[in-house]
């Protein structure tokens, strides 16, 4: 009996830190998630590598982001995993943006490549 004694300060040590450390992480966790599932085309979010910009198109597991102003607009593809945060949610009201050729082409070569 004294041994099992000796051991429920650690065990209420363990707790305690379950509670205080892991359920918070887990719930935020699970906010992310649900951020990341509903983000549509137009809203502006950051990655995890400090990348901001707009989601110009949306497919299974990645984003297209636009970034830049003008003519100095670029487009890169990230992981939907790599979504930080949330910047700015898209108005409601809907631009009809012209696809860039470039963004096209590529999209269609990659995809005949992994056939």
């Amino acid at each position: 009996m004294q041994q099992f004694a000796q051991f429920i300060p650690l065990i209420l040590l363990l707790v305690v830190f379950y509670f205080i450390l892991i359920v918070p992480q887990r719930k935020k966790e699970k906010e992310l998630k649900n951020m990341i599932a509903a983000l549509k085309i137009g809203d502006e979010v950051a990655t995890i590598g400090g990348i901001n910009g707009k989601i110009f198109r949306i497919k299974d597991s990645t984003f297209v982001l636009e970034s830049g102003v003008g003519v100095n607009k670029s487009y890169i593809t990230v992981d939907r995993s790599a979504v930080a945060r949330l910047v700015k949610e898209a108005s409601n009201t809907k631009e009809v943006t012209p696809i860039p050729e470039a963004i096209d082409s590529e999209n269609e070569a990659s995809e005949e490549n992994n056939d």
